[in-house]
């Protein structure tokens, strides 16, 4: 009855065969259809992290503890824009590392996918940007909270960006490897929100997330561009991400149940 109506989960065994599965379909993909759909998964991103500003840009109460979680929270609309409606995510391809490990997909087949799927995030992002930007949405308290939000990220060391990297895309790739876990759309949600929510709060570091972030608060006159400090925080978080998302989740997982272990012996029976 319970596979009837779906309310079961799938086992995190399965849930590593699916997630093999499916990281050779995306490494397969059609050039064209990758970039479209990277496209799209930089753009939701943006909208998670838009509505993100929205909800921390109240002055009094941007730092507090319940007004980031809230951020957090409606910052996951992101996320589950890419997993239901379907899109394609550089942290979250990260996991295509499992097909890899698998000897189902190439190295060049996996970089190639990476290198695809960041650029055309990379304009997903920074095409909600100018529609933002034309749209006069950042204004008052709404510039200045993404002006403040760009200005702490393009501070940060190279060690903090990669850690804060790693720990984020820890919580992406086990969000997106819990919602594979669902069998309806309500799952997927449920499995994706609360890992968002925890990474965003805790003021972990998104590439993709920073991508729109610095796009949206260049032209605003209260931002004064670091580009040094903005480079770099790119490149430490998505090398962050790669480790957190591909290392800590994608061959912990490989290791755990893809592995070709030799199975165990009964010594007393011998």
């Amino acid at each position: 009855m319970a596979d009837v109506f779906g309310v079961d989960a799938y086992s995190p065994d399965q849930i590593a065969e699916r997630v093999e599965t499916v990281g050779v379909k995306k490494a397969r993909l059609h050039p064209r259809t990758t970039l479209a759909l990277g496209v799209l998964g930089g753009g939701f991103i943006g909208l998670g992290a838009l509505l993100y500003t929205f909800l921390v840009s109240e002055p009094h109460a941007g730092h507090s503890p319940p007004t980031r979680f809230l951020g957090g929270f409606g910052f996951s609309v992101g996320l589950i824009l890419v997993v239901v409606a379907g899109a394609e995510l550089f942290t979250g391809n990260n996991l295509l590392v499992m097909a890899w490990a698998g000897k189902r997909i190439s190295t060049l087949e996996l970089i190639r996918n990476w290198l695809l799927v960041f650029v055309s995030n990379l304009f997903g992002a920074l095409g909600l940007a100018v529609l933002v930007t034309l749209a006069g949405s950042l204004k008052a308290d709404f510039a200045a909270a993404a002006v403040r939000i760009a200005e702490s990220k393009s501070s940060l060391t190279f060690t903090e960006g990669f850690s804060r990297g790693i720990l984020c895309n820890v919580f992406v790739c086990l969000a997106v490897w819990l919602a594979m876990a669902g069998r309806t759309v309500t799952d997927k949600i449920l499995a994706i929100v609360l890992p968002v929510t925890a990474f965003v709060a805790l003021g972990f570091e998104h590439s993709i997330a920073n991508l729109y972030l610095f796009s949206v608060a260049a032209p605003l006159r209260n931002y004064q561009l670091n580009w040094q400090g903005i480079g770099l925080n790119l490149a430490s978080v998505t090398l962050g991400n790669i480790v957190g998302g591909a290392g800590m989740v994608a061959l912990v997982y490989h290791f755990v149940y893809r592995h070709a272990w030799e199975p165990v012996t009964d010594s007393k029976a011998e």
